[in-house]
């Protein structure tokens, strides 16, 4: 009974599709950049929190005009970091290895261009 379980059921010649290349060591890029956002995710919500103490020392003016912009940086920093989460998504679907590294890498690109463009919508005193 040397009968081949593939040969039964057609299968002798299963191949991936041209492009779709799946690597051994695929998922390092993905779990490497999803530690490195993580971690550059918490440094940029903490930095941003902790600047909202900035302006303690402030008359109310000044201060009113501050708290307002922090604020709603904060709510964009928040609402932003869905881009790096779904690009991380992304990059652990997706079946090329090519892709998935540079999907991998572009989260914590996002992270850096999220927190500068935060940054800058604060009216510091």
């Amino acid at each position: 009974m040397g009968t081949d379980y593939g040969q039964l059921v057609g299968m002798e010649d299963v191949s991936l599709p041209v492009g779709g290349e799946q690597s051994s060591r695929a998922w390092v890029a993905p779990l490497a950049y999803t530690v490195v956002t993580a971690v550059a995710g918490f440094f940029v919500l903490g930095v941003l929190g902790f600047s909202a103490m900035a302006c303690d020392a402030c008359t109310s003016e000044k201060a009113r005009g501050f708290d307002a912009s922090i604020s709603t940086a904060l709510m964009v920093l928040k609402v932003g970091f869905l881009v790096p989460a779904r690009t991380l998504v992304v990059a652990w679907e997706s079946r090329h290895a090519g892709r998935r590294a540079m999907l991998a890498l572009m989260a914590p690109v996002a992270v850096v261009v999220l927190f500068v463009a935060c940054m800058a919508m604060v009216e510091w005193p």
